[in-house]
């Protein structure tokens, strides 16, 4: 099953566990993240599990010092926008945490099932230089919405409200000969997503640990959304993030700290 069939499908079931609550809307519907923490520290991925495994690590020896994960380690504070437009945060500083915020807050506020909406908020985020990524991501907003049982294009069904939470992201330098080192970053992101209505404040069949990625270049004062295909050929996927993983540690993924 190839990525987007796995997310209309997720979507779908988001959906139908709230049927019964919106009947009638459906009916018409490099610079690595630990620099962050540790100035200079760069790691070489050890070996483990590939994406979507994870491997359990064996018990400390009597006295050892228990082995870093995630959920161990301190977790990346995000950078707060200075400014909103067309629905997209903005303003996040030139730096590494900045474009990590600048990923998170984008993808957490990202319209992905309102093809309107989402136009907006990628026309602010996405490079000149990314040709027809926009008009890309909007047919697959409608590729999931029609998969999903919903009309092509329109917005989020009335009555329900998704919520997108990212738990932890990994980062990677890319290189560039023309710009200057940590001025392209290749982002994953391990996220949740719920559901909910006025009536049904839980979900009882949320996404949980669905991952995604993005390659972001620090452009016109901004971090900026591209996939240019001499960054794309430097993509490299990690393997599953999993919070209490060594695995997941030595391969970088570190959590999201959210203000409360």
């Amino acid at each position: 099953m190839d990525n987007h069939e796995r997310r209309a499908r997720r979507a779908k079931l988001l959906l139908a566990g709230l049927t019964v609550l919106v009947v009638g809307a459906l009916a018409v519907g490099g610079v690595v993240a630990h620099g962050l923490i540790e100035d200079g520290n760069t790691r070489t991925p050890a070996a483990g599990p590939t994406a979507g495994e994870t491997k359990p690590s064996a018990p400390a020896p009597a006295g050892s010092r228990p082995a870093m994960t995630p959920e161990r380690a301190k977790k990346v504070s995000l950078n707060e926008p200075t400014g909103q437009r067309g629905g997209a945060s903005t303003g996040f500083p030139h730096s590494p945490g900045g474009a990590i915020s600048a990923v998170v807050h984008f993808w957490e506020e990202y319209a992905w099932m309102d093809d309107e909406k989402a136009r907006q908020q990628l026309d602010v985020v996405t490079s000149p230089d990314a040709t027809g990524y926009v008009d890309r991501q909007i047919s697959e907003v409608r590729k999931l919405r029609e998969g999903a049982g919903l009309p092509v294009s329109g917005g989020t069904p009335a009555g329900i409200t998704f919520t997108t939470m990212v738990d932890a992201v990994r980062m990677r330098s890319l290189t560039d000969d023309d710009l200057p080192r940590g001025d392209v970053v290749h982002i994953w992101l391990s996220f949740d997503r719920y559901a909910t209505t006025p009536d049904r404040a839980t979900d009882d069949n949320p996404v949980k640990g669905d991952t995604v990625d993005f390659i972001v270049k620090w452009q016109d004062g901004a971090w900026r959304i591209t996939d240019e295909p001499a960054y794309v050929a430097q993509r490299t996927f990690p393997v599953a993030y999993d919070p209490d993983s060594p695995f997941a540690w030595r391969d970088q993924w570190i959590q999201v700290r959210h203000e409360d």
